[in-house]
């Protein structure tokens, strides 16, 4: 970690993402230090410029920009993050059998894998999203709720998200199931399933942090599409994508209502990337040596 944070561009990924999910968390604190709702509609306010009661202006409801922008995070930020470590827990679960097992299982697994990854996901996510819910057995009410949106958002994302995290734990057990320790468990008599989860698992974690990181980025950006699109969280419920929606007509008349939601969902995918590359950096036993190792494995010159 502190390898990590001595890298500028780590840390201000870092300072970013922190402020983002505190802002988002302590967003209904915000709303009530400020006296405002942020669903209270006032027509006679709207589209009205940055003033001190409302410091990025309203929207074409007159409703406050400020508090739907930190609502909007509340919603695409933990769709994002729900949607990843979903995601990362079953591909860890399907690449871990399928290095481990090997034989059929592995053949199996890691052709769906294949198939999944070759699958063209924003047409299939668009496609799955416009599936009315109510025609499969849900109660009308249910299907069109906002938790049903939410957890359906979740599990399309999870379902096509998991094949890069299955194939990246499957090459680490691979590498792992042969050194000496696995060995040395196996001679003892323990089960195949004890062995993975216990001594190869925490030596996998590594490539599974780094899958998950630069995942989140990705849905964002999924949720993002989605709910521009009309198919991911429906209003009023607030998210970075569909307050996209809202503003496009108004593009040149406010443009700041999509400026907004835009840099927001651009810091998030960005910051994201960075710490996901930096982490994968100091994980990664060729590029994490200290400088000291450096410096001794450096013949010194002979004068």
């Amino acid at each position: 970690m502190r390898r990590m944070l001595r890298d500028p561009l780590a840390l201000l990924a870092l300072l970013i993402l922190v402020a983002l999910a505190l802002a988002a968390v302590f967003a209904p604190l915000i709303e009530a230090a400020m006296g405002l709702d942020a669903e209270a509609v006032d027509l006679f306010n709207r589209l009205a410029p940055p003033s001190p009661a409302h410091p990025l202006g309203t929207d074409e409801l007159g409703r406050d920009l400020l508090l739907r922008l930190l609502e909007g995070g509340r919603v695409s930020l933990s769709v994002g993050l729900s949607a990843a470590l979903v995601a990362s827990a079953i591909g860890t679960l399907i690449g871990l059998a399928a290095g481990y097992i090997g034989g059929r299982l592995d053949a199996v697994l890691m052709r769906t894998a294949d198939g999944v990854i070759a699958l063209p996901l924003l047409p299939l996510l668009i496609v799955l999203a416009a599936v009315d819910l109510s025609k499969l057995g849900l109660p009308a009410d249910m299907a069109q709720s906002e938790t049903a949106s939410l957890v359906r958002l979740v599990v399309l994302v999870s379902l096509v998200g998991w094949p890069v995290t299955a194939r990246l734990v499957r090459a680490s057990t691979l590498s792992l199931r042969k050194r000496e320790f696995v060995e040395a468990a196996r001679a003892l008599g323990f089960s195949s399933w004890r062995i993975a989860l216990r001594h190869v698992l925490p030596n996998a974690l590594g490539p599974i942090l780094v899958a998950a990181t630069l995942s989140v980025g990705n849905v964002v950006l999924f949720e993002s599409v989605l709910s521009f699109l009309g198919l991911g969280v429906r209003p009023p419920t607030p998210s970075w994508g569909n307050m996209l929606t809202g503003a496009q007509e108004l593009i040149w008349e406010a443009p700041r209502l999509a400026i907004w939601p835009g840099v927001l969902i651009f810091a998030t995918v960005v910051s994201v990337n960075l710490l996901g590359d930096a982490l994968r950096d100091r994980l990664d036993p060729r590029t994490a040596r200290r400088p000291s190792a450096r410096a001794a494995a450096t013949p010194e010159r002979v004068r």
